[in-house]
């Protein structure tokens, strides 16, 4: 069984008397343990697909199994629930909460499912000494380089060990030298630790940093492949 298989996923969107078909019928699969990257230029589909695979939106018609549960018809309550327990977000502007500390970020995750504090605290810490942030675990995300915040939220996005990592232009913000730093984390992540990452860009060279490539155009899949 598949990590993940979507199965003619539309999303239709209603601009007064406009409908705007933004995802038309796309059928794929993703299996645990795969570094995936979605791409496709602006106006693609790649942006309003991600919203559906990290439960952030549900799907006008089609259906979307994650762990072999179909997704596509949960409330926004249930949603909520599979994108906390499930689902690890890193996003191109972090979207660490700035009067929290590293470690209180990372911890927030546990906290909402109801996780003792003491032993959120501890896993926090745990990851932060694992992306190599343990002596800046006390520190506010302004005290932060880019590149250390994005490592923050990387942290932050493994705490719950998610099913999939789903990341949105993780490197956007960063320059060149820091947004390898950080791809050459997810690679690590995903080699050692088997961690199922999906990245979505609409750079072509990040994506080719991935092992698979499945490119969007005007809402269709037109390719879909290995990286050698």
């Amino acid at each position: 069984m598949a990590l993940l298989h979507i199965e003619n996923l539309s999303k239709q969107y209603h601009m007064g008397e406009t409908v705007v078909e933004a995802l038309k019928s796309v059928s794929f699969s993703i299996e645990k343990g795969e570094f995936v990257a979605i791409t496709g230029y602006s106006g693609s589909g790649k942006s309003t697909l991600m919203h559906l695979l990290g439960c952030l939106d549900a799907p006008t018609s089609g259906h979307y199994f994650l762990e072999g549960e179909d997704v596509s018809t949960l409330s926004r309550d249930e949603l909520a629930h599979i994108r906390n327990k499930k689902i690890g977000f890193v996003f191109q502007r972090f979207h660490l909460l700035a009067d929290l500390s590293a470690r209180d970020n990372v911890a927030l995750p546990l906290l909402y499912a109801k996780v003792p504090e003491t032993e959120a605290l501890q896993k926090a810490s745990q990851l932060l000494e694992q992306v190599g942030l343990s002596d800046r675990a006390d520190h506010f995300p302004y005290q932060l380089s880019g590149g250390q915040q994005q490592r923050v939220a990387i942290a932050r996005a493994l705490v719950n060990n998610p099913a999939i990592i789903l990341a949105d232009e993780p490197t956007g913000n960063l320059d060149v030298a820091t947004g390898n730093t950080i791809m050459q984390m997810f690679n690590d992540l995903n080699r050692k630790q088997k961690v199922t990452i999906i990245i979505v860009t609409h750079e072509m060279e990040l994506a080719a940093k991935t092992r698979r490539i499945i490119e969007l155009r005007d809402g269709h899949i037109v390719n879909d492949k290995t990286v050698s």
